[in-house]
């Protein structure tokens, strides 16, 4: 294990990426290593999101409107004085919100959801570190359907393609904190304790801009 307090100066880490990349799975095993708090964004309760991706039209901005506020409930918790007494680590990122609403609101929707979006955001604790994962569209569309989540049935391929290049897009232009960037198709970070230890020193020796993983087997 790691020693925690190599981790002081890195109080929030944030893991984001597409529907299926194994955010949830990745933040779990950090969480265990540093001793940090958890906290799951629980899509699960969203009850409009099985509608939603057999009807997108008719249920995306209600899908949407309960995601931004039920998230913004939930980081208005994070936000107490005591939360930050150790490492916190988070599979969402709040802005990620907005890559959803972009995605799938028309013009009309948008322009109503932005008003909401842009009173809420400035109140938002922004992290230390945020850790992007990347997969290609067939790994992700495998993980899901492996996981079998009921809420994810609905969910085809070319849904999942497009996600899938919007969050490649948002992270080619993020500047807004330090980001660690992740193509998880060839690694193992379940399965495979020296890929997870390796990450864990690239984590805690982050600073700042964008970086770039390499697997402890490309490295030369």
């Amino acid at each position: 294990m790691i020693p925690k307090q190599d981790a002081r100066h890195t109080r929030y880490i944030v893991t984001e990426g597409p529907i299926g990349v194994g955010k949830t799975s990745l933040t779990t095993l950090l969480a265990e290593e540093l001793g940090a708090r958890l906290i799951f964004e629980q899509a699960e309760e969203n009850p409009f999101l099985t509608n939603f991706y057999q009807d997108p039209a008719r249920y995306r901005f209600q899908t949407q409107m309960f995601f931004l506020l039920s998230r913004f409930s939930q980081q208005q918790e994070m936000a107490q004085p005591d939360l930050f007494t150790r490492i916190t680590i988070s599979d969402y990122l709040f802005d990620k919100d907005r890559i959803f609403a972009y995605l799938n609101l028309d013009d009309n929707e948008l322009a109503l959801y932005e008003q909401f979006y842009k009173i809420l955001e400035p109140k938002i604790v922004r992290p230390d570190l945020v850790i992007f994962l990347q997969a290609d569209t067939d790994t992700l569309l495998r993980r899901i359907k492996q996981r079998g989540r009921s809420f994810e049935s609905g969910i085809n391929h070319e849904y999942i393609a497009s996600v899938n290049e919007a969050y490649s897009q948002f992270f080619f232009r993020y500047t807004d904190t330090p980001l660690l960037v992740i193509n998880t198709s060839d690694i193992d970070f379940v399965h495979r304790k020296e890929d997870l230890d390796d990450l864990l020193k690239q984590i805690l020796g982050m600073k700042q801009g964008t970086q770039y993983y390499v697997p402890r087997s490309g490295k030369k």
